[in-house]
């Protein structure tokens, strides 16, 4: 098991393995509209992030695809900051 920096790191990396999860599930797996709440739930909520801590979670999404072996998994880290709305005018 990873020892994580930071409590912000060890959330962060508890989430992206979550959401990592739903974009991987299939329809038997998981409710197709359930991911869907879930996944635009965790964007609203991020992009309610202060700046700073918008800044925080996207320095610590690059380290964790830097960090990466799995390319698909590394492409999902690297996509994160785009995909749930952290790159904008508030960031």
């Amino acid at each position: 098991m990873p020892v994580y920096s930071s409590l912000a790191h060890a959330l962060a990396a508890a989430l992206v393995d979550v959401l990592w999860f739903i974009e991987g599930s299939e329809d038997e797996q998981m409710d197709p509209d359930d991911a869907v709440k879930v996944l635009e739930g965790v964007g609203h909520l991020v992009i309610k992030l202060s700046s700073d801590q918008q800044s925080e979670l996207i320095g610590l999404l690059r380290t964790m695809a830097t960090a990466e072996s799995d390319p698909e998994r590394r492409e999902f880290l690297e996509g994160f900051p785009e995909g749930f709305g952290l790159l904008g005018d508030a960031v």
